[in-house]
């Protein structure tokens, strides 16, 4: 609860402090309550052309941590501004933890206002930022409020993704056949990871088609080698052997059928055969939550058994690894949280655990069967009395089936703005793996995955 000061207890020289972490998502809600989308105040955007991203705090940002203190401290509830005065000494950043602080200087008995110096300081070296006074008209009762009355508020930005960019940017650009590029978002999604310095196309596929799809989007693509392959299925049995000879080290989809695609990767004897069942693996920037999410597998397995889902399992550790989860916690989803014998899903779950115990399934912590709600959220997972390592923290979730996988998939896209870069595990190599569907950050950081486990796997 929040106690105010009425005129009447306040006197001379009473001091009232805040303190305040700048966060870059401080800047953005602020630029986009007060419509001002200057780009010094943005993490991403160079306002100055220095070079270098600013995001500097707006003064006024800055200044209204001051009428912070006033509103919810001293004088607190049911204090109205007359008049505020700032001076800005310094500049505040996104990542500086700041001060701000009123001291009382006079009180007018006439008209119940109070003076105070107003001031804000950065922590890191007490630097004054932000000088000035206030005259406020000061409650005259006592008023207590609930200080979580307010609706939460998470900003719609990806910064999971901004993150796997900024770690996959020192890395060569991974060599990657592009099957069937003849589409605009296909052609897009390539040429947008090359511009990047992801990956380096080969496109394989109609080289009229795509020289065409190329004119009608005012792309260049010269300099970018073009394996001529009319047909979709020898397009994708092309692109594998490019891999088997050693001039290509990823395949990503273009404008086929995933199954086409896949077909060739999975020939015994000329694919690209891993050790272990191929799975989907979604890599999900949710917004709001702190950590990226893996949701598995919502494209290729339907029904999966338990040998299966103990590679699906893997897939996903060594995924969650590769993008920077050094012991990734794992979620085996069911609809309940305990073992049933008529749920085959939560027996898969209990066996999964076990078998992680066990080291069956190597490089991250499994726990199961869990709930949605207990597997993502601590406050669900402490009423329901389960204690674990993964329980409302999980960073991977193991679905039980491909309906599950997508719906919920589907729901973290649309219902809460997440992000989802695709890629296909258990081959030799990383299979980019993208919606038509997906904008360009969801295809950018398909390849900045790809591009990391690539450079995990092999040492690069």
């Amino acid at each position: 609860m929040l106690s105010n000061r009425t005129f009447d207890d306040i006197k001379p020289g009473d001091t009232a402090e805040i303190r305040r972490l700048v966060t870059i998502d401080d800047l953005i809600a602020f630029a986009n309550v007060s419509g001002n989308h200057n780009p010094m105040h943005l993490h991403d955007l160079d306002g100055d052309g220095d070079g270098t991203p600013e995001a500097v705090a707006p003064g006024l940002f800055t200044g209204a941590l001051i009428s912070a203190v006033l509103g919810n401290v001293m004088p607190g509830a049911g204090t109205l501004y007359r008049s505020q005065s700032l001076e800005f000494v310094q500049r505040a950043h996104a990542g500086d933890e700041v001060t701000a602080q009123v001291t009382v200087i006079s009180k007018n008995d006439q008209d119940g206002t109070v003076t105070l110096e107003t001031q804000v300081r950065r922590c890191a070296d007490n630097a004054i930022l932000v000088t000035g006074h206030a005259v406020v008209e000061a409650p005259r009762h006592r008023i207590e409020i609930d200080d979580h009355a307010l609706p939460g508020l998470i900003v719609h930005r990806h910064r999971h993704f901004e993150a796997l960019l900024a770690q996959a940017q020192p890395l060569r650009p991974l060599k990657t056949a592009v099957v069937c590029p003849d589409e605009p978002n296909a052609l897009g999604g390539a040429l947008l990871g090359r511009r990047h310095g992801l990956i380096e196309p080969v496109l394989v596929g109609d080289a009229a088609k795509i020289s065409e799809t190329a004119k009608k989007m005012g792309a260049d693509i010269a300099g970018v080698e073009v394996v001529h392959e009319p047909d979709d299925q020898t397009a994708a049995a092309r692109a594998v052997a490019l891999i088997n000879d050693d001039k290509a080290e990823a395949l990503m989809k273009g404008h086929l059928h995933t199954d086409e695609l896949l077909k060739p990767v999975l020939q015994r004897d000329t694919g690209l055969r891993g050790r272990r069942r191929l799975s989907h693996v979604f890599v999900m920037d949710v917004p709001g939550l702190d950590h990226p999410l893996l949701v598995t597998d919502a494209a290729i397995n339907i029904a999966p058994d338990l040998r299966t889902k103990a590679d699906i399992v893997q897939n996903a550790i060594d995924l969650g690894r590769s993008i920077g989860l050094h012991t990734p916690k794992v979620g085996i989803l069911s609809a309940v949280e305990t073992v049933n014998p008529d749920i085959p899903s939560s027996i898969d779950g209990a066996l999964l655990s076990k078998m992680a115990q066990r080291g069956q399934i190597k490089g991250g912590v499994v726990d199961g069967p869990l709930a949605m709600d207990n597997a993502v959220n601590m406050a669900a997972a402490r009423t329901k009395g389960i204690s674990s390592p993964v329980a409302g923290q999980a960073e991977i979730l193991v679905v039980p089936n491909i309906d599950a996988g997508n719906m919920l998939a589907k729901q973290l896209a649309y219902i809460s703005h997440a992000e989802g870069a695709g890629l296909v595990m258990g081959a030799r190599v990383p299979i980019i793996l993208n919606s038509r569907a997906d904008d360009e950050m969801a295809r950018l950081a398909s390849c900045a995955v790809a591009a990391l486990h690539h450079a995990r796997i092999s040492g690069a």
